[in-house]
C-alpha cells in the first residue's frame, strides 16, 4: 500500500548522565584532531545546517563531510564548514569537508564518529540505520521516522549497538518544559485527568501536478524521492513543503508531535510505554492542490489510570496537563500554572527529578564522550510519535477505535489495523532490514 493511500482518506524517569565540565571540550582553542568528535551531516536543508552549526560551536568537534541530493544545498554547507576551519586548513590540521550525493559513502567512512540525520522524514530511517550499522552515534531530527515500523527498527538497532542517540526534540533541554514535566511527575497536580496537546493547523495550496516542472540542475530527484513514490516534480513538494505531502512527511501532526506530545509523555512518565487506545476524530483534508496532509485533526488517546490525551490543532499550541489539584501549561517561551509555586525553578518539586540538560546539542556531545543516554534517546522519540502513527491508521479505517498493547507494540484484536500500522512499501530495491 502506497504511503498516500495508507495515510489519506476522504471521509520511569531516566537517570541523568555524567555531565562533563566545559574543560573536556577545551576552553582555550580547539582540541587536537585525535581528541575530537568528528561529524557527518546527511540532509543539508535549514534544520540540518542549524544542527551542524550548533554542534560545531562546541570545542572538541570537527565536521568532515556533508551529504544531500541537491548539489546547491550540500555545496553551501560545505562552504560554511570550510570557512569555519579555514585557519586549520592552512595549518594542515583540517583536510577539508567532503560532499556526497549518496549517504552510504559518508556512513562508510571510518574517520567519522557521529552522524546528523536531517533529511525529509521519509529518509530518516534508512539513513539512520546505515549510520548505526557502521558504528556511528546519531543525532536524528524528529519525528524519528516516517513510518511506525521504521521507528521500531531504529530504536532496536540503536539499543543493540549501544549507540548514543539523540532525537531532535529540543524542548526537553529547555528549563520551562523540564520544570512543567517534573511537577506532573511528582503528583503536584494530583491525578491527571486530561492533557491537551496543541499543534499547528495544516496547510493548503492551489499548486497542481498536471504538468511536471523541469527538475533543477544539480538535483538528483530520483535520489531525493528515495523509498517513496517518484511523483511529478513540483517545487511545492520540495524543500520545506515536503512536510505537507504524505509520501514524504506527516503533516503538522507528525511534524510537531515530537515536540509537544513528547513533553506530554515526559510528564506522564510514558517514555517507554504509551496509550491503551487511540482514535482519530475530525480530520479534514485540502479540497484541491498537491498537498494531502490533514488541515484539521484530533487524535484522542487513553492511558492507564483514566488519563485522556487529545492531540489537535484545535487546542492552544503547547502542552497542558489538567489534574484534580489544578493545571500546568507550557509552550515555547511561556509557562503558567494554577499554582505558581509549582513552576518556580528553584523550588523542590519532589523526589522525582527530570533529566536536566541545558543544551540539546551539547547533551549529545557530552553523551558521545560519556556513553550515557541522551535526554531524548531513540525509543523515547518513537514512543512520543506512536499516537500519531496510530491516529493515521484509525483515520484510514474510518475513525475506528484502536486498542493498543504498548508493551508488545500491537493493535489488540484488529489484525487489519496492525497490518496497516506496520506496512513498509519502499520503492525499488530499498529495504528496511
Amino acid at each position: 500500500m502506497k504511503r498516500r493511500k495508507f495515510l489519506r482518506t476522504s471521509a520511569g524517569v531516566l537517570a541523568a548522565p555524567t555531565i562533563l565540565s566545559t574543560s573536556v571540550f577545551g576552553q582555550a582553542g580547539r582540541k587536537s584532531p585525535s581528541d575530537r568528535i568528528t561529524l557527518g551531516l546527511i540532509g543539508c536543508g535549514g534544520q540540518g545546517t542549524g544542527d551542524l552549526r550548533n554542534l560545531m560551536n562546541n570545542d572538541g568537534v570537527q565536521a568532515l563531510a556533508v551529504c544531500d541530493p541537491d548539489k546547491s544545498h550540500r555545496e553551501k554547507v560545505k562552504g560554511m564548514v570550510e570557512k569555519e576551519y579555514a585557519k586549520e586548513k592552512e595549518s594542515g590540521t583540517f583536510k577539508g569537508c567532503d560532499d556526497y550525493n549518496d549517504f552510504r559513502e559518508l556512513c562508510a567512512r571510518d574517520d567519522i564518529d557521529a552522524v546528523i540525520v536531517a533529511t525529509p522524514d521519509h529518509w530518516h530511517a534508512l539513513a539512520t540505520l546505515e549510520a548505526l550499522r557502521h558504528g556511528k552515534d546519531v543525532y536524528c531530527e524528529k519525528p524519528i521516522t516516517h513510518l511506525f515500523a521504521e521507528g521500531q527498527a531504529v530504536y532496536k538497532e540503536a539499543e543493540a549497538r549501544k549507540a548514543v542517540f539523540q532525537v531532535g526534540s529540543q524542548q526537553r533541554s529547555d528549563t520551562r518544559f523540564r520544570v512543567a514535566a517534573e511537577a506532573v511527575m511528582n503528583g503536584l497536580l494530583g491525578k491527571i485527568t486530561t492533557v491537551e496537546v496543541g499543534l499547528p493547523t495544516g496547510k493548503g495550496t492551489n499548486a497542481d501536478d498536471k504538468v511536471a516542472q523541469p527538475i533543477p540542475e544539480g538535483l538528483d530527484y530520483d535520489k531525493w524521492c528515495g523509498p517513496s513514490r517518484l511523483l511529478p516534480f513540483n517545487t511545492e513538494r520540495l524543500h520545506w513543503n515536503w512536510r505537507w505531502c504524505l509520501d514524504y512527511g506527516g503533516g503538522q501532526l507528525m511534524d510537531w508531535i515530537g515536540h509537544h506530545n513528547d513533553i506530554a509523555h515526559w510528564g506522564l512518565e510514558m517514555d517507554k510505554s504509551g496509550p491503551i487506545s487511540v482514535q482519530a476524530k475530525g480530520f479534514t483534508f485540502p479540497a484541491k492542490g498537491i498537498w494531502d496532509a490533514p488541515i484539521n485533526y484530533e487524535v484522542v488517546s487513553e492511558y492507564e489510570g483514566g488519563t485522556t490525551v487529545s492531540i489537535s490543532n484545535r487546542h492552544t499550541m503547547g502542552t497542558k496537563w489538567i489534574g484534580e489539584n489544578g493545571w500546568i501549561y507550557v509552550t515555547r517561551g511561556k509557562i503558567e500554572a494554577s499554582n505558581k509555586d509549582w513552576i518556580i525553578e528553584s523550588k523542590d518539586r519532589g523526589p522525582k527529578k527530570a533529566y536536566k540538560s541545558g543544551s540539546h546539542h551539547r547533551n549529545f556531545l557530552e553523551c558521545v564522550r560519556s556513553r550515557e543516554a541522551c535526554i531524548c534517546p531513540a525509543e523515547t522519540g518513537h514512543r512520543s510519535a506512536t499516537p500519531g502513527h496510530l491516529g493515521y491508521v484509525s483515520q484510514k479505517l474510518g475513525g475506528r477505535l484502536l486498542k493498543w498493547d504498548a508493551a508488545k507494540e500491537e493493535v489488540v484484536g484488529d489484525a487489519e489495523a496492525d497490518k496497516l500500522l506496520k506496512t513498509v512499501d519502499y520503492r525499488g530495491d530499498l529495504k528496511l532490514g
